[in-house]
């Protein structure tokens, strides 16, 4: 009775021997799954940081980066328009009514100082033009006229006469530096100017300006 007893113990420590490897299975596979959706979630931080970074260089390099503005000469008008011809002693003179712009690339707005527009022909100045200060928007351009008196009182006559001796036109160049501050988010401010540098020809017969261009 008591081998039979015995043999009743042992019988029941080994009479089920897959249960404890069905729960080691089991507590593995939960673990692995849990292993699986931390993968998950570090795989979809990972992704977020990543878009973030992404959305933030964009930002740097294109909301934040100051581009140069544009400042041109646009076109121009003429009233009491007066010219000699002599080759001796050519001389002009007139009142030119200029459109000017300063085109603003950046994402904020381009305030600027008030500046001097100068026309030269050849070295010898020949009139200048005063531009007051203003503002042009973020990605838009400023446009504004102002009015020039271009006369000849600085040229030699000779110079002049033998330039209209040759084709009707006289070559004019326009210069100037407007300084400026560009705004960003509303509190970002950089210092940024831009240089006007326009070549013309002003034709004395029909009284126009042709072949306007500017860097």
């Amino acid at each position: 009775m008591a081998e039979n007893g015995e043999q009743k113990v042992y019988g029941s420590a080994t009479g089920n021997p897959y249960g404890r490897v069905d729960e080691e299975v089991a507590s593995l596979a939960q673990k692995d799954e849990r292993r699986k959706k931390r993968m998950k979630c570090f795989a979809y931080v990972a992704a977020f940081a990543v878009f973030q970074t992404a959305v933030i260089l964009v930002f740097a390099l294109v909301v934040t980066k100051v581009r140069t503005p544009k400042f041109r000469v646009r076109s121009a008008a003429f009233e009491d328009f007066q010219v000699s011809t002599l080759t001796t002693n050519a001389s002009f003179s007139t009142s030119m009514i200029t459109e000017l712009s300063v085109k603003n690339p950046n994402f904020g707005s381009y305030k600027y100082q008030d500046s001097t527009v100068d026309f030269f022909y050849q070295n010898y100045k020949v009139g200048e033009a005063v531009v007051p200060k203003g503002k042009a928007n973020f990605r838009s351009t400023k446009k504004f006229t102002v009015s020039v008196d271009l006369n000849s009182a600085n040229v030699p006559g000779n110079v002049l006469g033998s330039e209209l001796s040759q084709h009707t036109w006289i070559p004019l160049t326009s210069r100037a530096t407007l300084k400026g501050k560009v705004t960003l988010m509303l509190m970002l401010k950089k210092n940024k100017s831009t240089n006007m540098d326009c070549t013309m020809n002003l034709n004395t017969s029909s009284r126009q300006l042709q072949e306007l261009s500017c860097k």
